[in-house]
């Protein structure tokens, strides 16, 4: 995985290199091989996962094909920016 960093803007490149990682699954990963699971255990996740994402994507499908009414969108309140505090000088 690369990030190219631009104008020496670390904290920029490491936000980028982070959503990479968290599309690709890496922290999932990390996360479930700090302990030992069984390979049973596995195999029911897995299972479970698998029907978890045929279910979201026939649900997209049944959105986008008009069969099911899309879920209302969210409206996000945005709290107006602070006053800027000007300091006086004497």
């Amino acid at each position: 995985m690369q990030v190219l960093v631009r104008d020496n803007n670390v904290d920029q490149a490491l936000r980028v290199l982070k959503k990479k990682m968290q599309r690709e699954g890496v922290f999932r990963e990390m996360k479930q091989r700090r302990s030992y699971e069984k390979p049973s255990e596995r195999k029911t996740r897995e299972r479970s996962e698998a029907v978890r994402r045929a279910r979201k994507l026939a649900r997209k499908k049944a959105i986008r094909e008009g069969l099911l009414p899309a879920p209302p969108k969210k409206i996000v309140e945005r709290k107006p920016p602070l006053p800027e505090i000007k300091e006086r000088v004497d």
